[in-house]
């Protein structure tokens, strides 16, 4: 029961980007994802978690910032607000430093309960998915995606950004 309060925490430790660079067909590096024309009108982001569509004559603000959760971990975070019921969530988790051997045994041991939880969960995307510790991080009516890298946030930011401000539909894409 301890290792399962601890599992979101140690999770966080273990989710360091460790993919590696893909290109896609047109020779861009898509490690930051692709963009590509879309639906008039919207904005569509297809991720490795889910997928996410909104109008832009519906989206209200877009922010971008940065907080430390428990002094341990980095959230870096784009939020896209509607006009509309919910609001999305798009974040990276910075892992921390693992300089002292006190925190590269913690980082074993959270991997090793990560691959075991992930084992029993059926899936092979755990780097993926949104982490959550209940109740204190559910949130009524939000949508969260989890990305792996800031240059994908980054990416994705500036992509909602340049539909919203311009009026024409875009897809983004991380794979």
């Amino acid at each position: 029961m301890k290792a399962l309060a601890l599992f979101p925490l140690l999770a966080l430790l273990v989710s360091a980007p460790l993919h590696a660079q893909n290109t896609d067909t047109t020779g861009q590096d898509s490690s930051k994802g692709t963009e590509a024309d879309g639906p008039r009108r919207f904005w569509q982001a297809a991720l490795p978690g889910g997928s996410y569509m909104v109008a832009l004559d519906r989206i209200t603000s877009i922010s971008e910032q940065t907080y430390l959760v428990d002094g341990t971990v980095v959230v870096h975070e784009v939020n896209v607000d509607t006009n509309g019921q919910a609001l999305a969530r798009f974040y990276f988790v910075e892992p921390p430093a693992t300089g002292s051997s006190t925190v590269g045994n913690a980082v074993d041991r959270a991997k090793q309960l990560l691959d075991e939880t992930t084992k029993r969960a059926g899936t092979t995307d755990a780097q993926n998915m949104v982490l959550k510790k209940f109740p204190e991080t559910t949130h009524a009516k939000c949508i969260e995606f989890r990305l792996q890298s800031e240059d994908e946030l980054q990416a994705l930011l500036k992509s909602v950004k340049d539909a919203w401000e311009s009026g024409r539909g875009r897809k983004f894409s991380i794979k």
